[in-house]
């Protein structure tokens, strides 16, 4: 320990850099402007997030809107709410065939994912013998023992390549169920209960069946679960992690290893993680809050929260802000719709109540405490509501992320072929400044 504590001691020096070089050198940060708006690096055909106009050459704020292949997601959720259909299949069409498919197109579509939701008895099994406390990492490695099966694993034919993407976007819900079973067995001693997939079912109702068992869940729980994979299946080129595949894909490795890099991103408590965050928060607010209604009691709570005095002394309110959203970030607004609907069915109202107040007075109260530096618009994020609707429908927290991942890699896979598929191919490297400064080398006997 002594040998670490001295290293890393020495690390810690030898990775600090002075703040002020990043402006002098005109650093992007985050791969962001002066004015908060991304750098923009590539060009895209699949996903576009507006949360800004721009007027007299300054971003303005707007209600946020989101595209799938140019059709707002918003039109795209109400149309499968107005037809009393679940729609998640049909936006894995949209988002990789660049097109809405007809009623035999989707039939066909569903019938071939359906067929692909099964994996070898002996496959199930490594699944189940994956030793391991987190579900992402044990997601990865699935993903990895799938290179395994395939044949064509290193095959970058157009064709085989799409081929590898719906067989993944099939297999996603069942290497996190089965995974899931296996960790409760194997660390909580739980019974293991092996479903096996029911063609007749979407997506959204399988996953709940394979997890939860037939009759354990309402027909507003799937719903809503649907509603979420469409939201959560695209968010432009930009995303960590999806901008992460787009990097691992133009070095030219194979889709399994791709997968795998962005599956690393969205695990981090920045992205995919993030409703956990606002979960965790939310039980602390719950603990320490005498009157759930009250909205001056709410405020100074948040106060305190954002001058690091309570929680976890990060200042942050998770669940409120997004990188381009402003005025709104319009997977919430749908959210939200139906997790009013949901928190009526659980009688769980008085604790959305509260959700509501601090999504009011949380922007307030991070702008008041800023004191003289920018200003900026606040909205809730879709992590705001997402951990509480998964709470509700009986989705265990350590679903939370890998349920992200089921979706979103519907859009990485998009976007990988997206990349591939460029006239020009050149590897994704960006440059960076080195300022250490330059030293001679002393012999050993000299130091």
């Amino acid at each position: 320990m002594d040998l670490i504590e001295k290293l890393t001691r020495s690390i810690e020096h030898s990775c600090t850099i002075d703040t002020d070089l990043f402006q002098k050198y005109d650093v992007k940060r985050g791969l962001r402007n002066k004015d908060h708006t991304g750098v923009l690096v590539g060009l895209t055909n699949i996903g576009d997030v507006v949360g800004y106009e721009m007027l007299n050459g300054k971003p303005s704020p707007i209600e946020g809107r989101l595209y799938y292949r140019g059709i707002e997601v918003k039109q795209i959720a109400k149309g499968f709410q107005e037809e009393h259909r679940h729609g998640f299949e049909e936006v894995v069409y949209l988002l990789l065939a660049g097109q809405l498919p007809n009623a035999e197109d989707l039939t066909e579509f569903k019938q071939y994912i359906s067929e692909r939701r099964e994996l070898p008895m002996y496959f199930k099994n490594m699944i189940l013998s994956l030793q391991g406390k987190d579900l992402m990492n044990m997601l990865a490695r699935s993903v990895l023992l799938l290179y395994n099966m395939d044949e064509k694993a290193e095959d970058k034919s157009y064709s085989n390549l799409v081929a590898q993407s719906l067989d993944l976007i099939a297999k996603f819900p069942l290497f996190i169920a089965y995974a899931y079973h296996g960790m409760r067995h194997s660390y909580q001693g739980k019974t293991l209960s092996i479903r096996h997939s029911k063609p007749e079912l979407s997506t959204a109702e399988n996953f709940l069946y394979l997890i939860k068992g037939y009759d354990c869940y309402t027909k507003l729980d799937a719903d809503i679960l649907d509603l979420a994979l469409v939201l959560h299946a695209e968010h432009g080129g930009g995303n960590n992690s999806t901008f992460t595949i787009r990097v691992t894909s133009s070095s030219g490795t194979d889709t399994y290893s791709a997968i795998c890099s962005a599956i690393g991103s969205l695990k981090g408590t920045l992205h995919g993680g993030a409703n956990l965050k606002v979960l965790e928060m939310m039980d602390h607010i719950k603990e320490n809050l005498e009157n759930w209604e009250n909205e001056d009691e709410i405020a100074s709570y948040l106060r305190k929260i954002v001058n690091k005095e309570v929680y976890d002394g990060s200042g942050k309110i998770y669940g409120i802000g997004h990188a381009i959203y402003t005025l709104s970030d319009p997977r919430t607004v749908l959210l939200k719709e139906k997790a009013r609907e949901l928190a009526e069915e659980k009688d769980r109202m008085k604790e959305f109540r509260l959700y509501e107040l601090i999504e009011k007075l949380a922007p307030k109260v991070i702008n008041e405490a800023k004191s003289g530096r920018v200003r900026k618009v606040l909205c809730a994020n879709v992590d705001f509501y997402s951990g509480f609707i998964y709470t509700s429908i009986g989705i265990p927290r350590e679903l939370f992320t890998p349920l992200f991942a089921m979706a979103r890699v519907t859009g990485w896979c998009a976007h990988r072929l997206e990349e591939l598929d460029f006239t020009t191919k050149r590897i994704i490297r960006p440059a960076y400044k080195n300022v250490y400064g330059r030293r001679d080398y002393k012999h050993l006997h000299e130091r």
